[in-house]
């Protein structure tokens, strides 16, 4: 059985920096390619970024140059450097585990930015 589990969510002040991590089981974590979503009340599911199995990175538009998407294949878990931070980055924070048969998610974490 496939598992996300997302953790490193909270409250920051904008400007501030949040690390998130993504523990996975179940899956044979360096055949997947790896991705955050965030989704606000009342908006789509965005694709925050991405992490191939060779380690090529993508990045939304929104987030270029402050969040860095890192993957650590020993320890099967992915991670959201986020920095400087925004009340806009506000949102759920979801991960993702996409290879060519599966698409697994995690269940979230909160992350919201004050300014």
């Amino acid at each position: 059985q496939v598992q996300l589990v997302e953790s490193g969510g909270g409250l920051v002040q904008a400007g501030g920096s949040l690390r998130l991590a993504c523990a996975t089981a179940g899956l044979l974590f360096s055949d997947y390619t790896m991705r955050w979503f965030r989704q606000a009340p009342g908006k789509q599911r965005e694709l925050v970024a991405t992490i191939r199995r060779d380690g090529h990175t993508n990045y939304g538009d929104s987030v270029k140059g402050r969040f860095t998407i890192s993957r650590d294949n020993a320890k099967n878990t992915v991670y959201l450097q986020m920095n400087s931070l925004k009340p806009e980055d506000t949102a759920v924070y979801y991960c993702n585990a996409l290879s060519t048969k599966i698409s697994s998610w995690g269940q979230g974490t909160q992350v919201t930015v004050s300014s």
